[in-house]
């Protein structure tokens, strides 16, 4: 994947921000903003990306939504960032009072590799902490990032099992040959406190 500076990470988790608070403000000023954050050239750039809310106290999601394939940054992260506060059918939308108390996390999505069809090889080709999941099977779909595995400490096999149950199939689907499966790396930046220091989170290291 095309190697994200933390500077331009910052301004990527910034826009997410002010996505969310162009739509909770009542005035035009951090509308004014966001369209100032976004005349960067950076977002001219094409990536899946997956914005995440978390509570600062609890570090519990509040929301997740995104994009696996390309889209211009300009459009990603506006719409993943409006649709992870407002449109994350498993949450009631984001109020002004609640958003004070949350932070911001963007992961961004490299490139997509197939990963091999036997059980086997596919346990072997996963990377805990470094490498996210997507698995489609004629009309099912699941999608996890990286981060779900380590915060919930899965192996190879819990994980390829968790993105089954996503999907809304049988755990142990991720078996079958013609189950398609496909990893990606992501680069991840998040707030240390609602509003605060971007720092880029590594979850794992090493080949």
């Amino acid at each position: 994947m095309v190697y994200i500076s933390a500077d331009n990470g910052t301004k990527i988790v910034k826009a997410a921000r002010l996505s969310i608070e162009s739509m909770l403000s009542s005035g035009k000023e951090k509308e004014a903003q966001l369209g100032k954050a976004l005349a960067d050239e950076l977002f001219d750039y094409k990536a899946g990306i997956f914005v995440s809310l978390l509570h600062y106290h609890t570090n519990s999601l509040r929301g997740c939504m995104g994009f696996i394939n390309q889209e211009e940054l300009r459009f990603g992260v506006v719409e993943s960032a409006r649709a992870a506060a407002f449109g994350d059918q498993r949450f009631i939308p984001t109020d002004l009072k609640e958003w004070r108390d949350i932070f911001v996390e963007v992961n961004v999505i490299g490139e997509q590799i197939q990963m091999p069809n036997t059980k086997t090889g596919r346990e072997k080709s996963i990377r805990i902490g470094r490498d996210g999941i997507i698995l489609e099977y004629g009309i099912y779909r699941g999608v996890l990032l990286p981060s779900v595995a380590v915060e919930n400490r899965m192996d190879a096999a819990q994980f390829m099992e968790a993105v089954c149950e996503k999907a809304g199939l049988n755990k142990n689907y991720w078996k079958q040959k013609n189950v398609h499966m496909k990893k990606f790396e992501t680069q991840i930046f998040k707030e240390e406190s609602p509003n605060g220091k971007v720092i880029e989170v590594i979850h794992g290291k090493g080949p």
